[in-house]
């Protein structure tokens, strides 16, 4: 039965072979001690890294979100979960969400819009893989990927910040954004609730993931054709 299926946890996903070597690592370890500045390679070539990074993450996003519906929401309910008012952990970051905001922002504060979504979900996705881990039949498909996305998330927060310091030649000033909630539930809810509340977490981290990788791909268009940036 379909609850019996479920039972209280998160979700986890596998990734297959060619995400796990496709992607470039921005760590930077030819450079022993210069992890965030990474002087070996030139910032063209490390937006290029990062802007991968993205791109691999967003992939494997819609791959987990369309897995999780398969698994575990039948149909009717993938058309309430939008109405089902849950919002998204990242609602309240000054992020900006219109096109005319996306496009007037500087570049400073593009990659700070970044660095923020990637930081405010490192710990979700690291719940979220313990959750999973407590569902009944979950594949390793879906274990695999969500601990892909985690760990890939945490090398693009440090290609980020090398970004800002080598584009920008400054410190940090973003502060990690957390939603207590998300983590922290000392009742445990219903099956079927408890289902959809990943599943949300799930959609708002593909949504946020598409932003990284738009922002990202705007900066990079700045640097080659300023006044041509659709």
């Amino acid at each position: 039965m379909f609850l019996d299926f479920l039972q209280w946890g998160v979700w986890a996903l596998f990734l297959c072979p060619c995400h796990l070597t496709v992607s470039t690592p921005l760590d930077c370890r030819d450079d022993p001690g210069s992890l965030t500045r990474c002087p070996s390679i030139s910032q063209e070539k490390l937006l290029d890294r990062v802007i991968h990074h993205a791109e691999l993450i967003y992939r494997v996003s819609e791959e987990l979100c369309s897995l999780f519906e398969e698994l575990f929401i039948p149909f009717p309910l993938r058309l309430q979960s939008n109405q089902a008012g849950y919002a998204c952990i990242t609602k309240a970051l000054p992020i900006p969400s219109s096109k005319s905001e996306i496009q007037e922002i500087s570049d400073k504060w593009l990659l700070q819009s970044v660095l923020m979504l990637v930081q405010s979900w490192i710990e979700p996705l690291v719940y979220l893989q313990m959750t999973l881990d407590n569902y009944d039949h979950a594949p390793d498909m879906l274990l695999n990927k969500t601990k892909w996305v985690s760990e890939k998330l945490i090398s693009l927060e440090q290609g980020v910040v090398a970004l800002i310091k080598k584009m920008l030649d400054e410190e940090l000033l973003t502060t990690v954004y957390s939603e207590p909630s998300v983590l922290q539930n000392d009742v445990q809810p219903e099956v079927l609730e408890s289902v959809m509340k990943d599943y949300t977490l799930l959609s708002c981290f593909k949504k946020d993931a598409h932003k990284m990788e738009t922002f990202l791909k705007l900066l990079k268009c700045r640097q080659t054709d300023k006044y041509n940036c659709a």
